[in-house]
C-alpha cells in the first residue's frame, strides 16, 4: 500500500481521523433543522410575475370612443417601459383597463414604481375628462391563503355582513395580513331619490345637490382649544350616519328659507343591492332547510385573507386560528359560526411534511438494505451520509430564497437515488477492503474510496449535467422547475 491516492483517497484520509469531522457533521445536521424550522412553507414555489392593472375612468363615453382616446395610446406608452412582456387592454362604456404584465423575476416593487413614473411623465395620454388612473399591482400573494366562512341558519345576510366586516377588522391587526376581501352579504346604503317636481319647485339642480351633500360629508380639523392647561383638538364633524341626518342636509336657499335634502328628495335607510352571494351547506354543521322539496343552504358570507410576500403561509394560517378562537368569546354572536372552507397553510404543511416523510421513509429503506447486505457499520455510515448532506442541501436552499414546497421536497427525493448511489458504491468498496484483511483498516478504507471515489464523483456530474437544462427553462416554468437542478 505504499502507491500514492488521488483527490478522494487524499479527502478521505484527510476527515478519516480528524476531530473536526464529528462537529462538521452536527453542524450539518443543526443547519438542516434550523433550515426546516425557519423556511416559508407553501404548496407551490414563489414565482414573481409582476401584473399591474391600470383602470382609467371616462365618464360618458362609448366604448369605441375609450378604444381610440383612451386604450390605444395607454397601450402604446406601456409597452415603452422597460421589462413589460405582456399589455392587454379592455374598453367598455365609461372606461378603461389595461392589465400590464411584466417579465418573470421582475421586482414587482420597481415594476409598479416604473409604471407610476410613466404615467405621471405623460399626463397627455389621459383626454380632459377621463381619469385619473388608478394604479393596481398584483401578485401571487394576492391568491387568499384562507378562506373564512361566517354562516348562521338564522341571522340574515345584512348582519353576517357586519359580523364579517368586524372579523376582517381584527385579523387585519395579524403581522404580515396583506388583505382580507369580505366577499357576499348585503352592505348597508343610504339611497337618495330626487324628485324631479319638487327640485325645480325649489330652484335647485340635481348637481348642487350632490356638491352638498359631499360637503356635509367631510370631517375636517377646527383648531384647539386651551383652556386649564389642557389643550383639546376640535374637528368640524359632518359624517352622516342615518337617514335623518340625510333628511336634515341643507342644499339650498328658496325666498330667504334653507331647502333641506328632504324637502326635494326620498331617503331611504337599507341594504345595498347585493352583488356576490355566498351559501354555506356542504358542511355536516349545516341543517338543510326545505322549501318546495328543494335544499335552502344557510346564509354565508366569506373572508378571503391575502399574506404578505416572503411570509410563512403555515404560522399565518395558525395565527388566523388563534385570533377566531378569541374572537368567539368577544365578538361572535351565538348563533353565528365560522367555518374554513380553505386552508392553504394547512394543506402546505401536510404536503410538506408527507414528502420530508417521504425523504426519511427512503433514508431508512437504504440504510436497512446496507443493514442486512454489509453489516452495521457500513448501515451506520450511510445512515450518516444520507442526512448531513441532506441537510446542508436544505441549508443552502434556504439560503438562495428557496421555501419549502412540492417542488423542492421533490427535487430532494429525486436527489436521493443519486446520493444513496455513491454512498453505496463507496462503502461497498470499503467493506470489500475490509474483507480481504490487508493492512491498517483505516489505511484501506482510504485506498477504497480513491478507487472508485474520482468515478463516483464523475458519474454525478454527468446526472447533474443530465438535469442542468432544467435551470435555463424561460418563462413561467423557469422559476417553477429551476428547484430541481439546484437542489440535485
Amino acid at each position: 500500500m505504499s502507491r500514492g491516492i488521488g483527490f478522494s483517497g487524499s479527502v478521505a484520509k484527510a476527515f478519516i481521523d480528524s476531530k473536526l469531522t464529528p462537529l462538521l457533521v452536527l453542524a450539518a445536521l443543526a443547519m438542516g433543522i434550523f433550515a426546516v424550522v425557519v423556511t416559508p412553507r407553501e404548496e407551490e414555489p414563489q414565482i414573481q410575475v409582476p401584473m399591474i392593472d391600470v383602470m382609467v375612468p371616462y365618464p360618458g363615453a362609448t366604448a369605441r370612443e375609450v378604444e381610440e382616446r383612451v386604450a390605444a395610446p395607454l397601450e402604446k406608452l406601456l409597452w415603452e417601459i422597460p421589462g413589460v412582456d405582456y399589455v392587454y387592454t379592455t374598453s367598455g362604456p365609461s372606461y378603461a383597463l389595461a392589465i400590464v404584465r411584466f417579465k418573470v423575476g421582475q421586482d414587482p416593487e420597481e415594476s409598479a414604481v416604473k409604471l407610476h413614473t410613466k404615467l405621471m411623465a405623460h399626463p397627455e395620454v389621459i383626454p380632459t375628462g377621463a381619469g385619473p388612473a388608478t394604479v393596481t399591482p398584483k401578485g401571487i400573494d394576492d391568491v387568499p391563503i384562507v378562506a373564512l366562512t361566517v354562516w348562521s341558519e338564522t341571522q340574515d345576510s345584512g348582519t353576517l355582513r357586519k359580523v364579517g366586516d368586524e372579523l376582517a377588522l381584527e385579523i387585519r391587526k395579524i403581522r404580515d395580513i396583506s388583505d382580507v376581501n369580505v366577499i357576499g352579504g348585503e352592505r348597508r346604503e343610504l339611497t337618495v331619490r330626487l324628485d324631479a317636481g319638487r327640485l325645480q319647485a325649489s330652484g335647485l339642480s340635481a348637481l348642487q345637490v350632490a356638491q352638498s351633500l359631499k360637503q356635509t360629508n367631510w370631517s375636517l380639523p377646527a383648531g384647539s382649544l386651551t383652556a386649564g392647561n389642557q389643550e383639546v383638538l376640535l374637528a368640524a364633524e359632518g359624517a352622516l350616519r342615518t337617514a335623518d341626518d340625510v333628511r336634515g342636509v341643507v342644499v339650498g336657499v328658496r325666498n330667504g328659507r334653507p331647502v333641506r335634502l328632504g324637502d326635494v328628495a326620498d331617503i331611504s335607510d337599507g341594504a345595498a343591492e347585493r352583488q356576490t352571494y355566498v351559501m354555506f351547506g356542504a358542511g355536516p354543521q349545516a341543517s338543510h332547510k326545505h322549501i318546495d322539496g328543494m335544499p335552502v343552504d344557510a346564509q354565508a358570507v366569506t373572508l378571503a385573507v391575502a399574506k404578505k410576500p416572503g411570509s410563512n403561509a403555515v404560522v399565518l394560517a395558525k395565527q388566523i386560528e388563534h385570533k377566531l378562537v378569541e374572537l368567539e368569546k368577544t365578538l361572535l354572536p351565538a348563533d353565528v359560526h365560522v367555518t374554513f372552507t380553505r386552508n392553504y397553510g394547512e394543506t402546505a404543511q401536510e404536503k410538506s411534511n408527507e414528502l420530508i416523510f417521504h425523504v426519511l421513509v427512503a433514508t431508512g429503506a437504504v440504510v436497512l438494505l446496507m443493514l442486512f447486505a454489509l453489516g452495521k457499520k457500513e448501515a451506520l455510515v450511510v445512515a450518516v451520509a444520507v442526512p448531513v448532506t441532506l441537510a446542508l442541501t436544505l441549508a443552502a436552499s434556504t439560503a438562495m430564497g428557496y421555501t419549502l414546497n412540492r417542488v423542492t421536497l421533490f427535487a430532494l427525493v429525486f436527489a436521493i437515488g443519486i446520493l444513496v448511489d455513491d454512498a453505496i458504491v463507496v462503502v461497498e468498496n470499503i467493506h470489500r477492503h475490509f474483507q480481504m484483511g490487508k493492512g491498517d483498516r483505516k489505511l484501506a478504507a482510504v485506498f477504497a474510496t480513491d478507487e472508485v471515489g474520482n468515478p463516483t464523483i464523475l458519474a454525478t456530474f454527468t446526472v447533474i449535467a443530465s438535469l442542468l437544462p432544467l435551470a435555463f427553462v424561460g418563462g413561467l416554468m423557469g422559476p417553477y422547475m429551476r428547484p430541481i437542478p439546484v437542489n440535485a
